[in-house]
C-alpha cells in the first residue's frame, strides 16, 4: 500500500472499490451509441487509468481516478462527443503523473488517442523566469487544434471538472485556477459554441474571484425565484395555445441567465439587479425537418408578436446570417402586459443541440449538410495560419488569440456581393488580410459604399467594402494598432520580422568585419554575449539595429576576448536591473505572508492605486520590476490579468488586524436630481462620520446625477457605516465602491 493511501487509515478500500465501478457504469450509461468495439476500448482504457492512478489521491482525499471518470462524462454527456474522446479523458492525465509513457498508450490505443493525449499533457519544462507557464501550456493545446479539436474539448471538460471541485484547494490557488479559467477557458468555450460550458466556468469563477457579488446576486434569484415563475407561466400560456392549435411540436423553456452575464449587464450599464429586464430567456423550440427551419422560425415569430408588441432594434436574426462559431437563432425582445421587456428566443432542434453542445454537435449535423462554407472549418484555418510564424513568444500568441475569442461579429459585403465575418471594430486592413496576407500588405485603403476611406476606418456591419492596392505599399509598426484580429495582428507582426530579417543581413556582414577586426570569432555563442552585453532579446534585433546604426560596435572592447570568445566582464555597461531579481530571491511565495503594517523582509510594499485597498479587503501582493510589491484587492480591475498570466509573481498578503491607520476610498453615487442634495451628503461626511474628504465632482444629466467622491476611511467597516448613510438621503438610489484604475498595470 502506498504512502498516499496511509494518510487516510480509517478509508473502506472495498467500498471505495465497488462506488469506482459504480462510477464507471455511470460512465457507460452516459456514452451513446456505442459499438461493442467502443465498449472493449473504453474498458481497457479504464483499467489502465485505475491501474495507473492506483496510488494517488485528490486534495479532497477521494480517489484521484474519479477526476478522470468525471471529465469523460462530461465529454460524452454534456459535450457530445464520442468513444474516442472519453478513452482520452480516461487516460488524460496518465502520461503527465504516472508511469504511463506516450508509447505504451500508442501501443495500447493507437496513434490517434497518442496524438490527442500528447496535446492533453502539459509542458514540464520551465522556460524562463519571465514566461509564464500557463501560457506556455495553453499555447501547445490551442496547436493541436489543427490536428485534433477533440483535444481542446477534452481540455473544456477537464477545466470545468476542476472548476466543479475547486472548493478543497488552498484560497490562493483557487485565485491563480480561476482567474485563468475567466481569461482563456470560459472565451474558449464561448468561441467553439459551448455555451453552457461557458456560462458555468464564468460563473465558477466569479464565485472564487468576486465572491461577494456573486453570492448577493444568486440570493437575489432565489428570492425572486417564485415571482419570476408565475410571471413565466402567465406570459407563455397564449403562445403555447397557439402554436398547438397550428399544429406545431415544439418545446418552451425559461432559461435564466448566468450570474455572471447578469453582473455583466449590471456593470456595463450601470444599474442595479433589479434594473436588469433580461434576467431570463423564453426559449420555442421547434421540432421541424431542416428544409422548413427558416419559414416555420418565421411563423413563430409572427404568432409571438400577434401576443405581444417587440423591439424593432431588438431583433437579431441568426438563422439567415449565424455567428462565426455556427449559432443560429431568431432572437426578439417584446413587451408583456405588465410592462416587463422579455427576450424569446426561436429555434430548432438542430440549433438547439449545436447552440447547448456546440462544435461536437456542428461536426454531427455536418455529416448530413452539404454545407461547403464551413465557419468553424475557416476559424480553425485562421488558427493554422497564427501557428505560422514559429517565433511567436507565449505571451503574443494568448493575446492575439484571446483578441478573437469574446467579441461580436459583423459582417461585411466584397463588391461581387460574397458576405465575410469579422469581428466588431475590424479596420480596412482587416478586411483586406482577411481576404488574402498579399492584399492585406499591399492596402493603401478601400471604398466603401463607395466612398474612398483611410486604412484606419472602422467598418460597420453591413457595409460593402473594394479594396485598394499599391505594390509599393508595405506593412508598417503603427498597422498593428489600426487592426484588431488575430489574424492581421500575426500577418503584419511576420512581414514586418521578414523585413527586419533582411535588413538583418546588412546588420551580419557589419558585424562579422567589426568581429574579424577585433579578432573574434563570429559564432553563436559571442552573438549570445553580444545580445545579453547590450540588452537584447534576439539575434534579429541585435542585427537589425547594427544594420539602423543603433548600436556602437566599439563597445565589444569592452568585454574580455580569450582566444576569439568574449566573456560578459562585471564592468559590464548594461547591468541588467537586479532589483526585481532581489525580491524574487528573498521571498518565498509557498510560506510567506505580508501582514500589512509589519515589515516585510525589508522589501518595500505600497498599495495599489488602480484599486485603493483598505483594511478588512481581501488582497495580495504582486511584485513588480522596480517598485517592490504592490497590494491589490482581489476584485481589483487588474487581478484578473495579473492572476492568469503573471501567477509566478504573486505572493500572500494580509491585514494587521490592530493597525488603525486613514487610507483613500472611493465611493460613486448615482441618483436623482435635487436642491442641496451635494450640501447634504459632504455633511455627512464633514460631520456625523468626521471622515476627510479628498475628492469630490458631481454630473447631472436630464434630472439624473452622477457622484464621485474620495475619502479616508480606517477600514471596509467605516466605509461601509459612510455608505449606508448616504443610502439613506433621499434621491440616492445606488450608492458602490468606485475603483479609480488611474495606474496603468506593473509589468
Amino acid at each position: 500500500m502506498s504512502e498516499e493511501v496511509n494518510k487516510f487509515p480509517e478509508i473502506d478500500l472495498e467500498k471505495e472499490r465497488i462506488e469506482i465501478l459504480n462510477a464507471f457504469k455511470g460512465l457507460m450509461r452516459a456514452t451513446k451509441n456505442r459499438t461493442k468495439e467502443d465498449t472493449k476500448m473504453i474498458r481497457k482504457a479504464f483499467d489502465v487509468a485505475v491501474d495507473a492512478h492506483k496510488d494517488m489521491r485528490r486534495k479532497s482525499g477521494e480517489p484521484y481516478i474519479y477526476h478522470p471518470i468525471a471529465v469523460a462524462r462530461i465529454c460524452s454527456e454534456e459535450i457530445g462527443l464520442g468513444a474516442t474522446s472519453v478513452v482520452c479523458a480516461l487516460l488524460h492525465d496518465t502520461v503527465e503523473d504516472t508511469h504511463i509513457t506516450l508509447q505504451d498508450v500508442e501501443d495500447l490505443f493507437g496513434p490517434k488517442v497518442r496524438l490527442i493525449i500528447d496535446g492533453l499533457t502539459k509542458i514540464p519544462e520551465v522556460f524562463d523566469e519571465n514566461a509564464s507557464i500557463q501560457a506556455e501550456n495553453f499555447r501547445k493545446m490551442i496547436l493541436t487544434i489543427s490536428d485534433d479539436i477533440r483535444v481542446v474539448l477534452i481540455k473544456l471538460a477537464d477545466r470545468l471538472h476542476n472548476m466543479r471541485t475547486l472548493g478543497s484547494m488552498a484560497p490562493d490557488k483557487q485565485l491563480k485556477i480561476a482567474s485563468e479559467t475567466k481569461f482563456l477557458y470560459a472565451p474558449l468555450a464561448h468561441r467553439l459554441g459551448l455555451y453552457l460550458v461557458k456560462g458555468e466556468l464564468e460563473d465558477l469563477s466569479m464565485m472564487y474571484t468576486d465572491s461577494e457579488v456573486y453570492h448577493n446576486i444568486e440570493a437575489s434569484l432565489k428570492s425572486s425565484q417564485d415571482v419570476r415563475n408565475r410571471f413565466i407561466r402567465r406570459f407563455i400560456n397564449p403562445i403555447r395555445e397557439a402554436l398547438q392549435f397550428e399544429g406545431y411540436i415544439f418545446d418552451i423553456k425559461a432559461r435564466t441567465k448566468s450570474i455572471s452575464s447578469i453582473h455583466r449587464k449590471m456593470i456595463t450599464q450601470g444599474i442595479p439587479f433589479e434594473e436588469v429586464y433580461d434576467v431570463f430567456a423564453i426559449r420555442i423550440i421547434l421540432d421541424t425537418p431542416i428544409e422548413l427551419e427558416k419559414p416555420d422560425a418565421w411563423r413563430v415569430y409572427s404568432i409571438v408578436t400577434d401576443y405581444y408588441q417587440p423591439s424593432p432594434d431588438r431583433l437579431r436574426d441568426w438563422i439567415s446570417t449565424p455567428r462565426a462559431n455556427g449559432y443560429e437563432s431568431l432572437h426578439t425582445t417584446v413587451m408583456s402586459p405588465t410592462g416587463k421587456w422579455v427576450e424569446v428566443q426561436i429555434r430548432t432542434k438542430r440549433m438547439d443541440e449545436i447552440a447547448e453542445k456546440g462544435l461536437a454537435a456542428h461536426y454531427k449535423y455536418k455529416e448530413s449538410s452539404n454545407s461547403e462554407d464551413n465557419k468553424f472549418d475557416r476559424w480553425i484555418s485562421e488558427i493554422r495560419e497564427l501557428m505560422e510564424n514559429p517565433d511567436i513568444n507565449a505571451m503574443d500568441f494568448v493575446n492575439d488569440f484571446k483578441l478573437n475569442l469574446f467579441r461580436e461579429e459583423i459582417y461585411i459585403f466584397t463588391p461581387k456581393g460574397e458576405l465575410r465575418v469579422l469581428p466588431n471594430g475590424s479596420t480596412i486592413l482587416d478586411f483586406a488580410y482577411d481576404l488574402h496576407t498579399d492584399i492585406g500588405d499591399k492596402c493603401i485603403g478601400g471604398k466603401v459604399n463607395n466612398r474612398l476611406v483611410p486604412l484606419s476606418y472602422q467598418l460597420q456591419s453591413g457595409d460593402q467594402l473594394e479594396i485598394i492596392t499599391s505594390p509599393k505599399q508595405k506593412p508598417t509598426e503603427e498597422w498593428l494598432r489600426m487592426v484588431i484580429s488575430a489574424r492581421a495582428k500575426q500577418k503584419i507582426k511576420t512581414s514586418l520580422q521578414d523585413e527586419r530579417k533582411e535588413i538583418g543581413q546588412d546588420g551580419k556582414e557589419i558585424l562579422e568585419r567589426k568581429l574579424k577586426q577585433f579578432n573574434v570569432k563570429f559564432l553563436p555563442e559571442n552573438i549570445t554575449i553580444l545580445e545579453k552585453f547590450f540588452g537584447l532579446t534576439s539575434t534579429t534585433e541585435l542585427l537589425f539595429r547594427i544594420a539602423k546604426s543603433k548600436i556602437d560596435l566599439t563597445r565589444i572592447r569592452e568585454l574580455e576576448n580569450i582566444n576569439g570568445m568574449l566573456q560578459l566582464e562585471k564592468k559590464s555597461a548594461v547591468k541588467k536591473d537586479k532589483k526585481e531579481h532581489d525580491v524574487y530571491s528573498k521571498i518565498n511565495q509557498k510560506e510567506d505572508v505580508i501582514i500589512i503594517g509589519e515589515d516585510f523582509k525589508n522589501i518595500q510594499y505600497t498599495m495599489g492605486k488602480c484599486c485603493n485597498p483598505i483594511p478588512g479587503d481581501i488582497v495580495f501582493g504582486f511584485i513588480t520590476i522596480n517598485e517592490g510589491v504592490k497590494i491589490h484587492r482581489n476584485s481589483c480591475p487588474n487581478a484578473e490579468h495579473l492572476m492568469s498570466k503573471m501567477a509566478y509573481r504573486l505572493v500572500k498578503a494580509k491585514w494587521k488586524n490592530e493597525e488603525l491607520k486613514e487610507r483613500l476610498a472611493a465611493i460613486k453615487l448615482h441618483g436623482i436630481d435635487s436642491i442641496g442634495i451635494v450640501n447634504r451628503l459632504t455633511e455627512i461626511i464633514s460631520n456625523q462620520q468626521n471622515v476627510n474628504m479628498k475628492f469630490i465632482s458631481f454630473e447631472t444629466n436630464d434630472g439624473l446625477f452622477e457622484g464621485r467622491i474620495k475619502v479616508l476611511v480606517y477600514d471596509t467597516e467605516h466605509l461601509e457605516q459612510l455608505m449606508g448613510k448616504f443610502e439613506q438621503v433621499e434621491g440616492v438610489k445606488r450608492v458602490e465602491r468606485w475603483d479609480t484604475n488611474e495606474e496603468p498595470q506593473q509589468h
